[in-house]
Parts: structure tokens; sequence; C-alpha cells
């Protein structure tokens, strides 16, 4: 047994996460379900702050729900924690160390290890940090992507701190998009797209906005994978790029069970343009202060 499989299968092994609440849809004091995705078998895990909708069938998560609390945030060190398995699922439906193992490929938080670390302890911010940890909690980013987001990551904070009430409390929804042009790669799609929604109250009303991130130009080095369709090198590529986007574009992408958040969707092109086609009302992002919002963020 090499020593990947050794790692997976101590990690299996290992105790149950009891005390899990998982996010709370009232945290905002108006409630906000996590998104169903009909049609596909799915399993709910909860962790401190958020929880996880996974898909078995492609070993990811469909969508991560994370509750934030900017009041609370904690400045906590990830030095020592290591990446393990979920006990409560099988090994076969997680993706763990034998995709990220000697390649290019970093282990992306889905929800962000900075924006779950709160609490009114330092215990409670200490487990949230540990949680954040689960394979359940990662997708495969190549390493350029994952480590040049400052713009796809600072978004949330962004919007908590120019957005939200005073009580600092965001929502944020965050995925793959998967499509079946995805490249496979050691048995595991690789989702060529991600999307972030952000649920806040803006003066006492619900308000959200949704984003795309795009890392095609990043995984054409990694020679291992076969790209469906592709018979001669290497598809052409776009640079990095990422937008806000209609939500219910995201909606569409997905699958998942949006309209709330449809209904509340603060980018005036949604409402604008009701019938547009996916991606023809994308806006191109280079800093958040390109943001397209219906209200003004110095109010």
């Amino acid at each position: 047994m090499d020593e990947v499989m050794k790692q997976e299968a101590s990690t299996a092994a290992a105790r149950d996460l009891p005390g899990r609440a998982g996010y709370d849809a009232s945290f905002l004091g108006v409630p906000v379900p996590i998104p169903e995705l009909p049609g596909v078998e799915t399993v709910l895990l909860h962790y401190t702050h958020f929880s996880v909708l996974m898909r078995p069938d492609k070993r990811l998560a469909a969508v991560t729900t994370l509750a934030m609390d900017g009041q609370k945030l904690m400045d906590l060190d990830r030095a020592g924690i290591q990446w393990r398995l979920d006990p409560r699922l099988p090994e076969d439906q997680q993706t763990g160390e034998r995709v990220y193992a000697r390649n290019d490929l970093d282990r992306g938080h889905l929800v962000r290890r900075a924006s779950a670390v709160w609490g009114d302890t330092g215990a409670e911010a200490a487990q949230a940090n540990e949680d954040t940890f689960y394979y359940t909690n990662a997708a495969p980013q190549a390493a350029k992507f994952n480590q040049g987001m400052e713009l796809w990551l600072g978004l949330e904070s962004y919007l908590q701190e120019n957005a939200a009430d005073n009580s600092r409390r965001i929502v944020v929804f965050t995925g793959p998009v998967f499509t079946d042009t995805d490249p496979v790669y050691r048995g595991v799609d690789i989702p060529l797209r991600f999307f972030k929604v952000a649920v806040f109250l803006h003066h006492g009303e619900l308000a959200a906005t949704g984003y795309v991130v795009d890392q095609t130009p990043q995984v054409e080095d990694l020679p291992e994978i076969p790209r469906p369709g592709v018979t001669d090198g290497a598809p052409p590529l776009g640079p990095f790029r990422t937008f806000q986007v209609p939500i219910r574009d995201i909606g569409t992408l997905t699958g998942l069970g949006l309209d709330q958040l449809v209904a509340v969707d603060r980018m005036p092109i949604a409402s604008a343009l009701p019938s547009a086609r996916v991606t023809e009302t994308w806006r191109e992002l280079h800093s958040p202060e390109d943001l397209d919002l219906d209200f003004d963020l110095g109010e």
C-alpha cells in the first residue's frame, strides 16, 4: 500500500464529526435555504458555519453554503492542519489525495478559510478553521488559478464591508460549474468554471450578486488530462477572467434551485434583460470597483 493509500485509509477511519450544526438558514434574519439540485443524488454534510451538498457521482461538491459573520472573524494560522477525507462519506464518493499527488493541481478551498474562521470563542473559530480542510470542501484547481485568486476570494469580503448592513453578515454559495466537456483526470472531472453567489441584507432587504471564474487557461500545462473532443494538443484557451453574472445564469448552468436569489439579484442588467442568453450579459471584472450594482456602495 503506497503512502497516499495509507493516508486515505487512516483518514477514513477517523472519528465522527459531533457537534457540527452546519449552515444556519436563518443567519441573515430572512430564511435563505441551501439550494437543492433536483434530479441528482446528493449528500448534505454539516461543518462549523458551513454545509456542503456533495455530488457522489462527481466526487465533488455541488454547492457549499457559508455563513460569515464579519464582526466575529479571527485571524488564525493554518499551520499544521492536514487535508483529510470526511469519515461520514465513502472514500469513492469524495476526491482525496490521489488526484492531487505529483502534479500541479491545488486543493482549492470552496468555502474560503478566512471567511469561515469566526465565533464567540477561540475554540469555535479553531474548529471552523480545521473543518475547511476536509476534501469535501476542495476542488481540483490549477496552481496558478488557486494562488492568483485575490479578486475572486476578495469579493465576499468587499461586499461584506461595503454593501451588507451593520451586522456585517453575509451568506456565500460556492461550487463548480460542471459541463460535458470538463477534462477528466485520474477519474475525476476537473471543473473549468466555478460560481459564487453572495447574499446579504442591504438597508434591511435581501440582496444577492453572482460571479463566475474561469480556470481554462491554467489547465493546459497538465498533459495527463484527456480532453473530450480534442485530438491534437490543447484546445484554444482564453485569458484567466472573473465575471459578474446574472444569478439566473448560474442556476441554468448548474441546475441549482436559485429562484429566491434570482428575484433579489442586484446586477441591473439581470432585471433589464431577463431573456438574455447565458453568458450574453456577463461583466468582466478586474477589481471590485468594476462591480455593477443597482445601489451605491457609499450609501
